[in-house]
Parts: C-alpha cells; structure tokens; sequence
C-alpha cells in the first residue's frame, strides 16, 4: 500500500458496523489544513439509513472545523479496488477540488489512484440552481 493514507483507511475498516452485508469499508482523508479525518460504513437494518465510510470522514472532518479535502483512500475486502458509490461521489464533489486525488485500495494490497473528476464527470453544482432570468 503505497498511498499513506491506505493503513489508516485499513484500521478504521476493523471498526465498521456491517452486520447485513459483512462488506466493511474504510475511509481517510487528509484535508487542506493537513489533519487526517476517518470514517467507516455504519449499516441499519433499514438499509437506505446507512452511512458510507466516505461520508463518515466527511463528517468528521467538517465537525473538527476543516472544509476541504486535499487526498482521500478508501479500502474494502474486495478483489478489485472499489470506488465511491455515486452519492459519495457528489459528497467528494462537494469538499473536494476535481483534481485531488481518490486512491482505492483492497485489503489484498491493489489500490488504484483516480482524480474526483475522473469519479464524476459532468457533476451536479449549486450553478445549477441558479435561477437565470
């Protein structure tokens, strides 16, 4: 795991909430202010009312007062790196410049880097809401 960001997301995997699909993922990222923020999945047998390990590091990063995200990793047990889910993907969008970068790890040591425009292209903005007249 080249990526320092990996082992943390790794770590912090160990503690996600995932009874229903035994599927646990880990998150960390590093904002613009250089503090390192992590996150995992936490499952509720009402599915919809999850929470991602993206969104979860998200969260804590805001809570701790920092607004951007400057690197993120993500990691799960899976054969392939698995990336973001498309609401993590607008979460990203939200906190995160289209170049940084978005490394997805595996728990066998694949990792793949990508930038958060490459996640999502053609993103949904607040211009979009902008009422034109």
């Amino acid at each position: 795991m080249a990526d320092p960001l990996l082992p943390l997301a790794a770590q912090v995997r160990e503690n996600a909430h995932a009874p229903y699909s035994n599927f646990k993922v880990g998150a960390a990222l590093r904002s613009v202010e250089g503090r390192v923020h992590l996150g995992c999945n936490v499952e509720n047998v009402a599915y919809p009312e999850g929470t991602c390990a993206e969104a979860g590091a998200i969260a804590a990063m805001i809570a701790s007062g920092d607004t951007r995200i400057a690197e993120i990793a993500v990691i799960a047990d899976s054969p392939s790196p698995v990336p973001p889910c498309g609401g993590c993907r607008q979460k990203l969008a939200e906190f995160a410049d289209g170049d940084v970068k978005v490394t997805m790890g595996t728990t066998g040591g694949l990792s793949k880097t990508v930038t958060v425009a490459d996640l999502l292209p053609g993103q949904f903005t607040a211009g979009h809401m902008t009422a034109t007249t």
